[in-house]
This record gives C-alpha cells, structure tokens and sequence, in this order.
C-alpha cells in the first residue's frame, strides 16, 4: 500500500470543523472494523512506487482504552498534519503511516486493530478514524502491547528495511506496562498464527527491533510514574515521557528528526518544530520531553540553564 501524494492543505481541509465536536462524531465505530481485523492477515506492506521511491514506514501503534483515547482524538483533529509538515520540510522522504489500535486482550472485544500503510492524507484520516476506540481495558495495570509488536514483527514488510537495510519508526503510546508473556492461545485467537509456545514480552521486542526502530510515548509524568521503569528496561532511551498529550506529534515528529540526524542540537529542533505549527506554549514541554534522548545521540547537552532561558 502506500500509492498517491500527500498534500498538506488536503489534510488540513480534512480537519476543519473537527476541534470541538465530541471525539464520538470524529471515531463513529462501534466495534472492530471489518478491514482492520488482523485475523488471518498475511502482511501489511510499505512499498515505493513512483511516487515515493524511497518510502519510510511509520506505525502509531495507539493504546485505545479508557484513559487513554485523547491522542487519536488530537492526531485527529488538530496535530497529524504538523507531524507529516514537520516531516516533509525536513526532506524525510515519502513517510508512509500505518495506524494500529490496541487493548487489552484478557478483556477486550478488539485488543488489535490493524490499517494500512499509506502516503495520502484522505487515507491516513481514514485508519485514524476507522479506528474504534474500545475505552476498555482491564484494569490490571497492563495492556496488550506485546501483542501489537508480535504482528509488526511478523505480519509487516517495508522497502526501506528489504531494499535499503533501513528500519522503519514505530511510536507506541499508553500509560500501562505489557504482559510478561503473550499466550499462543491469544495469537491464534485474535491473529490466527499457530505458535509452538508461548514468547515472552523480551523476545518480542527484539524481534520488532530488527526492522523498527521503536518508541513508547507516555502521555504525562504522572502516568510516567507507574509504567516508566518496565519501558525502559525494555528499550531503553527510546521511553519518550510527555509533559501533556497535547505534545504527541511534536514530539513523535521531534524523535525521528533527531534519528535521522537533521538536527545538532535542541535548539535547533525547537526552531524546526515551531516552523513546522508548534505553539510556543508547549516549545518548553516538548523539548524537555525529548532532550534525554538527543542527549545520547547527539552527544551534546545544553549549556547550564539554556532550556530554562528559553523557555521558562
């Protein structure tokens, strides 16, 4: 998947309207769509094409239970088209968005929802929006996150990795942590791969890491206080903790700039990002959101006191 051109003010016209009307009207799905079911799907592909010949997948793998649908309603209504401008004036070539939705599979009708990659934004907006967003979960301070990146690992295939040995992004929200294990029963279930046994959450990570280059994105630092740890001893520096929702596509869009080394320095991120539609209300947010990370791979750190300067 991934044929046609995006344009910005094609995503942009999409949205008007959409800011203050009930995140129900925006998400009208009452149960998993048809074409997002993941059983018995083989592959969910990012290809180039004339169009984008050197195409980059990105999966939102987004946690859709109750506390957290806020971020599909803001990618919705306000922030996904700054994250693909961002993007696109920064020569990122041919982004490709995938979006995954995913619950809890101990109690969840939907635990996994699954779109396709695509490079328009009508269809982009169309995934984001087919999702239905559950608002389960099942209260045990864990959600089915091992079961999104067992399909990304296994059920996806991307040009930049087969062609160009270039791992695709993935940014994973939610404010709970995984299941330890990811049962074969649940896989068959809710996939339809017969397993020979169970896998442990480990074992997934790092098979997902062989082709994406992996984020998880939790909304605040209240949340942050009860999944963090587990997250980090899972990837590391690639644990993004967010000051507010609202900086989600600032953020997410801040992560891949740094990776793909368009930027030095964090000051100079900042400036990318306000060019590209960030407030300057959240520019303090989210760069201490994201300074961590530039930290380890830029190698530089701000002089004493700078971020504060800036930004208050």
């Amino acid at each position: 998947m991934g044929n046609g051109n995006y344009s910005h003010a094609a995503h942009e016209a999409l949205l008007q309207g959409r800011t203050n009307i009930p995140a129900q009207q925006v998400f009208q799905q009452k149960n998993c769509h048809p074409l997002m079911n993941p059983k018995g799907v083989r592959l969910r592909e990012s290809r180039d094409g004339a169009d984008h010949p050197q195409s980059l997948g990105i999966v939102f793998a987004l946690d859709v239970t109750g506390s957290m649908g806020e971020i599909p309603r803001i990618m919705a209504t306000q922030q996904l088209p700054i994250f693909m401008k961002t993007l696109m004036d920064c020569n990122i070539p041919d982004p490709q968005l995938l979006f995954m939705a995913v619950g809890d599979a101990v109690s969840d009708r939907a635990p996994l929802q699954v779109g396709q990659y695509e490079s328009t934004a009508e269809l982009m907006d169309q995934w984001l929006t087919w999702s239905w967003l559950e608002g389960g979960g099942g209260g045990s301070g864990q959600e089915s996150y091992e079961l999104g990146l067992y399909f990304l690992a296994t059920h996806t295939e991307m040009d930049c990795m087969t062609k160009r040995n270039k791992r695709g992004y993935l940014f994973m929200t939610g404010d709970e942590i995984p299941y330890p294990t990811l049962s074969k029963h649940v896989v068959e279930t809710v996939i339809g791969d017969r397993l020979d046994e169970d896998l442990t959450c480990e074992e997934i990570v790092a098979e997902a890491q062989k082709t994406f280059t992996p984020f998880f994105i939790i909304p605040d630092l209240a949340r942050a206080k009860k999944c963090e740890r587990r997250w980090r001893d899972l990837l590391g520096d690639h644990v993004l903790c967010l000051e507010s929702p609202v900086d989600v596509c600032y953020v997410t869009a801040g992560a891949i700039l740094i990776s793909e080394g368009r930027v030095s320095n964090v000051k100079e991120l900042a400036n990318l990002l306000s060019k590209a539609g960030m407030p300057s209300s959240r520019q303090g947010a989210v760069i201490r959101s994201l300074t961590p990370f530039a930290d380890v791979v830029l190698g530089t750190k701000p002089q004493s006191g700078w971020l504060s300067r800036l930004f208050g």
